[in-house]
């Protein structure tokens, strides 16, 4: 069985919302196990013997009657985007919150990203994430501007962005 870790985009946002029980419940009907929530803002991790993208997204679709793309990645993968240390050169704390955002497929070579001077940084672009750190403003908001982020991003791209934080949570 694969680990698999589901990344579910827009969740909890408006009238979007999404009990993380009721979540956890439907995984387990469509026959996952290990099935965890993580956090309120759609993140679950599972085992299962196929890639669950397709069949997820379809359930969530019938059982809330709104669609919410779903970022999968293998807890392999991961691990090794942990591993990898995308956010060595920042101490664990600091005037900064440090995030990824998970692409659905991988980014064009062609595509450039830029940061914001003193408002957020592009630590590192890998295949199908993007590394950034929001710095703290004196109004105590981190990163503003990285709402305005996806006008970077190549039209139609599907991207959902988590705290660095929660990452290592979904393996816990």
């Amino acid at each position: 069985m694969t680990v698999w870790v589901a990344f579910l985009r827009a969740v909890n946002v408006g009238k979007r919302q999404m009990k993380m029980a009721e979540l956890k419940a439907l995984c387990e009907e469509l026959g996952y196990s290990g099935v965890k929530t993580i956090l309120a803002s759609g993140n679950v991790r599972f085992e299962c013997g196929h890639e669950p993208k397709a069949e997820l997204e379809a359930a969530i679709a019938r059982r809330w009657g709104w669609s919410s793309e779903a970022l999968i990645r293998t807890g392999d993968e991961i691990e090794a985007m942990l591993a990898s240390t995308p956010f060595a050169a920042y101490p664990d704390e600091g005037p900064f919150h440090r995030y990824v955002m998970m692409f659905d497929k991988p980014l064009s070579s062609n595509t450039k990203f830029t940061g914001v001077t003193g408002d957020y940084d592009i630590v590192r672009v890998d295949a199908r994430d993007l590394f950034l750190v929001g710095w703290r403003q004196p109004d105590g908001r981190h990163g503003p501007g990285l709402d305005k982020f996806d006008r970077q991003l190549e039209k139609g791209a599907v991207a959902t962005m988590r705290n660095w934080n929660t990452i290592p949570k979904v393996l816990e």
